[in-house]
């Protein structure tokens, strides 16, 4: 029987489904602020300014919320049970990120923390406030901080008991409890994650430039996909795991437990042809649940365009012609380079020719592809 509160806390941790828990003090760390510091005036976040907006607030937890004296960091394994860098063989089949293949880790993990929280102040009577990514928190370092794994050369976190594949939560709490130590860096020399990435996104090892970074691309951007980087993403639709799947140490991973984050099987490899077809009503019902209708069906059919085009497929052209009479000059924009790609070079040129576009970027992408 657990006599601590600590020790109370982590059993009633387990018994909601965490795979992970410590603890670490409020205070902040000083190297957060100077990192996030550096990581913002480079302009290496891009277009996501919520980063900038609440830097203060994201550097010191007791900035955000005074009253907090404790943080409980949670993790839960989402593992995926084959070999995620497989799919990029199939290029006639969409590359979704592990993490997305499932229920949406936001809403899994956050029922978990408010049944744990509510444990918390029931018995303990302390005043609770819970997060996961959605909050000016920065999970990682303080991750790093309770001893639950360390932020690896490519920035994210690893743990020895499950490698790469950890889905982050936090309660803050005006609790005392006793930190755990802080888990040492174990990347050593290797630099898999870094030579494995198709962009190149890290300019030095950890550190992350977001604007080159797949994830980003495919998710945060919301305009057209640059030029330089449409070949690399391949047939990645949504996030990429490459660095994250390479790491040696998930050699200890395990596949999630968590029935809600197994992967579907209509998300394990879809067939480009049959994304591109969705119309708004099927992508809802495709990705009900699942973090990738959060981007919407417009960013959605732009990353399936560009996979298109990378897929070497010319049966894949009645599509991406279709796609010319989307209603997004988005989508629009990305079929003309998919087309591009995969018509016989006369054929593009004559379609371009006798092409009549409104927007005035999906007639600088026929002229840069013509």
């Amino acid at each position: 029987m657990p006599n601590s509160i600590s020790d109370q806390i982590k059993a009633r941790a387990a018994a909601e489904g965490f795979d992970l828990v410590r603890f670490a003090s409020a205070q902040a760390a000083p190297q957060n602020a100077a990192r996030l510091g550096e990581f913002l005036e480079a302009g290496h976040h891009g277009e996501m300014d919520w980063m900038a907006q609440r830097a203060t607030w994201r550097a010191d937890p007791q900035e955000m919320w005074p009253d907090a004296r404790s943080i409980i960091m949670l993790g839960v394994n989402y593992g995926p049970d084959a070999d995620p860098l497989e799919i990029l063989e199939r290029r006639d089949r969409a590359a979704i990120s592990v993490y997305a293949q499932g229920d949406d880790y936001h809403d899994v993990v956050k029922k978990k923390l408010k049944a744990l929280a509510g444990h918390i102040f029931q018995t303990f009577k302390a005043e609770v406030k819970v997060f996961v990514d959605t909050a000016p928190v920065m999970e990682k370092p303080l991750a790093q901080k309770s001893g639950l794994g360390w932020q690896g050369k490519h920035t994210n976190l690893v743990s020895r008991e499950f490698g790469s594949w950890l889905f982050l939560g936090s309660i803050f709490t005006t609790l005392e409890l006793p930190p755990d130590t802080p888990e040492d860096d174990h990347c050593g020399n290797c630099h898999a994650c870094l030579d494995i990435c198709p962009t190149n996104a890290f300019p030095a090892p950890y550190h992350l430039d977001a604007r080159r970074c797949i994830s980003y691309l495919t998710i945060e951007n919301k305009g057209p996909i640059p030029h330089e980087f449409r070949v690399a993403m391949g047939n990645r639709i949504y996030g990429c795991d490459d660095c994250l799947a390479v790491c040696p140490w998930n050699k200890f991973a395990s596949a999630a437990s968590e029935m809600k984050l197994a992967a579907r099987g209509e998300l394990k490899a879809p067939r480009l042809a049959d994304l591109a077809a969705l119309d708004d009503a099927g992508f809802r019902a495709l990705f009900r649940k699942s973090p990738v209708k959060r981007i919407g069906r417009e960013r959605f059919a732009r990353n399936v365009m560009i996979a298109i085009g990378n897929s070497g497929d010319a049966a894949l052209a009645g599509a991406a012609r279709k796609a010319l009479a989307d209603a997004s000059p988005l989508v629009r924009g990305a079929a003309v380079w998919a087309l591009s790609r995969l018509l016989p070079r006369q054929d593009f040129t004559a379609l371009a020719q006798a092409a009549q576009e409104s927007d005035e970027d999906v007639r600088r992408e026929w002229s840069a592809t013509a």
